[in-house]
């Protein structure tokens, strides 16, 4: 269980809450009304399920397994792994890392292993991995376009929702204009839920899938360069020291840079 996504739930609607309470609200009140959640909710899936066809929204159940639960994804670890790989392949041969292909916990260790194993040409086994990990990346990329999507949506419904919620409410006050006050207050939480879901639930959902999505990138850069360097025979201490210069120029965003001078070099 990802516990910094549960505790970013609780924190956030829990400081609305208890400002409400200071402020002399009753929570009660804010679930005694079904219709603005019926509109904003029941309002936002629609627009959203309009906005994507069937098999970018089909992505979702995979994302939100990533989103709530923690993945195996360390970087460290895996250049330690890689590291004790390459120095049993330098030492007993390719073909002793076919056990490893076959337990590994990590997929794509496990299939590019397997790839290294067979003696497939290292840039058939880059462009596999690569088409590989490409593949997760369009996967993360969509779930959180789909939530940004929403976190658009959510804040127009609610505001649909008050609009609904005052045009009942003025076209009853000449029969009935007793309570008007709490009339107009039930109107306007289809606003508060509206705004409330956008930037406490689907917008937040969107950025944490994105830096997930980033750091399952960076280990799986990793990955790649290691298994290519163990095909090509490389030392395991300069394959070691070569993966964590690497990690540490994707942590400090250096690798962005160079990145982005060789694509203006070439323009």
């Amino acid at each position: 269980m990802d516990i910094g996504t549960i505790i970013g739930i609780i924190m956030g609607m829990g400081a609305i809450l208890l400002g409400y309470i200071l402020e002399g609200g009753n929570p009660a009140n804010l679930i005694a009304e079904v219709s603005p959640f019926i509109i904003v909710l029941g309002g936002t899936a629609g627009a959203t399920i309009l906005s994507f066809p069937m098999p970018e929204l089909m992505k979702l159940p995979v994302a939100m397994k990533n989103l709530f639960f923690n993945q195996k994804n360390d970087p460290v670890g895996i250049i330690n792994q890689l590291a004790e790989l390459s120095e049993k392949a330098r030492k007993d041969g390719l073909l002793s890392l076919e056990q490893d292909a076959q337990n590994n916990e990590n997929e794509l260790v496990k299939k590019g292993l397997a790839l290294v194993v067979d003696g497939i040409e290292t840039e058939v086994i880059k462009d596999i991995l690569i088409r590989e990990t490409q593949l997760h990346e369009s996967i993360h990329e969509s779930v959180a376009k789909i939530f940004e999507a929403a976190g658009g949506f959510s804040p127009t419904m609610g505001v649909l929702g008050t609009v609904m919620g005052m045009v009942h409410v003025l076209g009853s006050m000449d029969a009935d204009p007793s309570g008007l006050g709490e009339k107009i207050a039930v109107a306007f939480l289809a606003t508060l839920f509206g705004v409330g879901f956008a930037n406490l639930v689907f917008l937040p959902f969107a950025g944490r899938i994105k830096v997930k999505a980033e750091g399952e990138k960076m280990t799986n850069d990793l990955i790649i360069e290691g298994l290519l360097s163990i095909q090509a025979g490389e030392n395991p201490r300069i394959i070691k020291e070569k993966l964590n210069l690497t990690l540490l120029e994707k942590l400090s965003g250096k690798s962005k840079g160079k990145k982005e001078a060789n694509v203006e070099a070439e323009g």
